[in-house]
């Protein structure tokens, strides 16, 4: 599946934060959103999701979901959005609840996400008792067994250490390279987005605007290691955002 936006506007009483956004998401993708603070991202993101209906515009969703979907569309949040009361496994078959699945077919679907987030030795464990990163791979885990068309990811990794963040986003990379599916990730870490993007969508100032979509055309194999092409289109998106990026932290700060 791949979603269109075209003319997309939306405010928040008299606060326009998007203005006329229009942009592809291509099957199989990974399209990062990047921009100054304020200026819509997470906004975007919940228009394409379908959380929020946009004030003008539309967002079109094109071909068939993969087979065994449940979700055409699922979320991966900053602050995991777990439930504290449920262990990892009772939170990740939360999302299965209202899906009408047998309990072999339900529990099949559990015990493979949590194989492929390295999390069955952890399945009766508390929230409380994990890491923050091991947090977040439930919260993959669970956005996972519903095996949806496009992933909708609001900076999934910006609520941890850069150590924990550098293993997980490797681990991402390895579950999304056996998927494919389509995503949506926002960030505010250039690194970030160019490990995992293919194309990437700068932002400008609020009301946000698309400014410019740049293509990151290096394999991802050969993204870690501070490839100097890579380091020329870091250069670019910090060229693109900085001006705005330093304004908006100003507004920010003084609001």
């Amino acid at each position: 599946m791949q979603l269109v936006a075209e003319g997309v506007s939306h405010g928040f009483g008299e606060l326009t934060v998007l203005q006329d956004v229009s942009l592809e998401v291509r099957e199989g993708e990974i399209l990062a959103l990047i921009g100054p603070s304020g200026c819509g991202k997470s906004t975007l993101l919940n228009i394409l999701g379908g959380l929020l209906q946009p004030q003008s515009g539309t967002v079109l969703v094109e071909g068939a979901p993969p087979a065994g979907c449940l979700n055409p569309f699922t979320y991966v949040f900053q602050d995991f959005a777990l439930l504290p009361w449920r262990t990892v496994e009772g939170n990740v078959a939360l999302a299965l609840e209202h899906h009408a699945l047998g309990r072999a077919e339900r529990q099949a679907r559990i015990d493979a996400v949590l194989r492929t987030t390295q999390l069955s030795d952890f399945a009766q464990a508390y929230p409380r008792q994990l890491s923050g990163g091991m947090r977040q791979r439930v919260g993959i885990a669970r956005a996972l067994a519903v095996q949806p068309a496009i992933l909708l990811l609001d900076e999934p990794l910006s609520a941890l250490d850069a150590q924990t963040r550098a293993i997980l986003l490797e681990d991402f990379l390895e579950i999304w390279g056996e998927r494919q599916t389509t995503a949506v990730y926002v960030t505010h870490n250039l690194e970030e987005a160019l490990r995992v993007a293919d194309r990437v969508a700068v932002f400008s100032r609020r009301p946000g605007r698309i400014r410019q979509v740049v293509e990151v055309s290096l394999p991802r194999a050969e993204r870690a290691g501070g490839h100097e092409k890579l380091a020329r289109v870091q250069q670019q998106l910090w060229s693109l955002i900085r001006d705005e990026a330093v304004s908006a932290e100003r507004e920010i700060a003084h609001g």
